[in-house]
């Protein structure tokens, strides 16, 4: 059993013949966590006890001859920002260290009723915030691949998980690009639904109006199967919308597509090699009968700046309620504790509690909303964000299908970026305007550039998810023929 390799197709189909049970399975991805996570660090904390529980209870099922479901017994890793039951929640913050949670994420009950397999959870950058899990309050995650670098993030530790085999795939949560651009960096997929599709209850927030949470899989198909698990109307979650879904086992035909290629994602900052790398696929594509469009999406100019005041302010008042009185880490737990006043129990808590990205988003944040400064900044970047919306909902009245890069570069060394926080925010420079218009998107490897993984990018219509997921499995298969030819 190669664990590298499996797929969720592939697992259930081992069970469902009982040429393995679930329990073996489950222990064999625990051993191979314990052995070779030390080096990785993908996760925060394991469930090893109530994981081979629910394997029993697959097993035993299978066993009577019952049918279970596709992701029945099998073993996944779960970003740990989403609550789960019982279970340690830190959001990779010292303020949270010992939180447990006392209730399970609108996800984690539609994948229990699936008897899915938790086997831990993963390590992130604090809070969601980051683009390479160097900011977790627990050290940072490295990349499978080549272990001097970053895995990307925010949900780094679930896409370094699925990729070196310590899971068959992972939940990970996408507010700029947070399970784009790290699928991209580990060579695997990393599907961000439309806003909306998803329940973000238990979700532990960032900024409410662009977090997601999706999956991080082997390949295209799995990405599927666990949307149609997750997927669904959240009575918890006013923003989740009920509506019908397509079947993404319905064949879909190359020569029917619309791909639009944006020429304002192909221009200076991108890495010739990667740009080379995409190129050639959009040329199979075309010579496979898809019909290729160059576009136009001028307003993605502005996407990273307008996302920059609107996410910090959104950052700003989520983060007001760990305030050291209710959740977590509080100075006044400390015995040595002289403090007198609440306000000083308020600072100090947050001062000590968030590191040091969380506390530059939460002063942007505060200073985007202040008075005199609201008008100035916030305002104009919710014009600019529907300015971007209105863009997207015009190209897709000509195309299926936008495609793009899914980061200018190839994953980069620890520290490369760290000391210039800029540098930093521009690795989310072609996913952060999904998020802004809310539509889905999807990364799929696209092949290596000096041994490292090069991430595609398509991006959907708002709720057509599905047609993306197909239109991603027609690509992936061209991208493995172009591979292997």
């Amino acid at each position: 059993m190669n664990l590298k390799e499996l797929t969720i197709k592939q697992a259930h189909e081992l069970l469902e013949k009982r040429e393995v049970s679930s329990v073996e399975m489950t222990e064999a991805f625990l051993k191979n966590i314990k052995k070779e996570d030390k080096n990785i660090h993908a996760f925060l904390s394991l469930a090893e006890n109530e994981a081979i529980k629910i394997a029993k209870k697959v097993d035993e099922r299978i066993a009577k001859g019952e049918p279970v479901e596709m992701l029945a017994g099998i073993p996944a890793a779960i970003k740990d920002n989403i609550l789960i039951r019982g279970a340690k929640t830190t959001a990779a913050s010292k303020i949270l260290e010992n939180y447990i949670a006392p209730y399970d994420a609108a996800v984690i009950k539609k994948l229990k009723e699936e008897e899915a397999v938790f086997v831990g959870k993963t390590n992130l950058d604090e809070f969601a915030m980051g683009s390479s899990t160097e900011n977790s309050g627990f050290g940072p995650t490295k990349n499978p691949i080549d272990l001097k670098r970053v895995p990307g993030g925010s949900s780094g530790g679930s896409a370094a998980a699925v990729k070196a085999g310590f899971c068959v795939y992972a939940l990970g949560s996408d507010t700029g690009g947070s399970i784009r651009q790290p699928a991209s960096f580990c060579g695997v997929v990393g599907f961000k639904p439309t806003y909306g599709a998803v329940s973000r209850h238990g979700l532990i927030a960032m900024a409410s109006s662009l977090d997601q949470v999706g999956p991080i899989t082997k390949n295209v198909e799995d990405a599927a199967q666990v949307f149609e698990a997750i997927r669904g109307k959240d009575e918890l979650d006013s923003t989740s919308i009920a509506r019908e879904w397509k079947d993404f086992a319905r064949p879909l035909d190359i020569e029917e597509l619309k791909i639009g290629v944006p020429r304002e994602y192909f221009t200076h900052g991108l890495d010739k090699d990667i740009e080379k790398n995409i190129r050639a696929v959009i040329a199979k594509l075309e010579k496979e009968g898809a019909k290729i469009e160059e576009i136009s999406l001028p307003y993605s100019e502005w996407a990273l700046a307008a996302y920059y005041i609107i996410m910090p302010a959104e950052v700003s008042a989520n983060l007001a309620r760990f305030d050291g009185i209710k959740y977590g880490f509080s100075t006044l737990q400390s015995p040595s504790s002289k403090l007198q006043k609440l306000m000083d129990v308020y600072l100090k808590s947050r001062g000590e509690g968030f590191g040091a990205e969380v506390r530059r988003r939460i002063m942007l944040g505060t200073y985007i909303l202040s008075a005199g400064y609201y008008d100035a900044y916030y305002k104009r970047a919710q014009k600019v964000r529907r300015l971007i919306k209105d863009e997207f909902d015009n190209i897709f009245k000509s195309v299926d299908v936008v495609l793009t890069p899914t980061t200018p570069s190839t994953a980069f060394k620890f520290g490369e970026k760290t000391s210039d926080p800029l540098s930093m925010y521009l690795a989310d420079i072609y996913t952060v305007s999904v998020n802004l218009a809310g539509v889905p998107a999807i990364s799929l490897p696209s092949g290596e550039v000096n041994g490292l993984p090069v991430g595609l990018q398509l991006i959907g219509k708002n709720f057509d998810d599905i047609k993306l997921l197909q239109i991603a499995k027609i690509t992936e298969t061209v991208i493995n023929e172009k591979q292997h030819a």
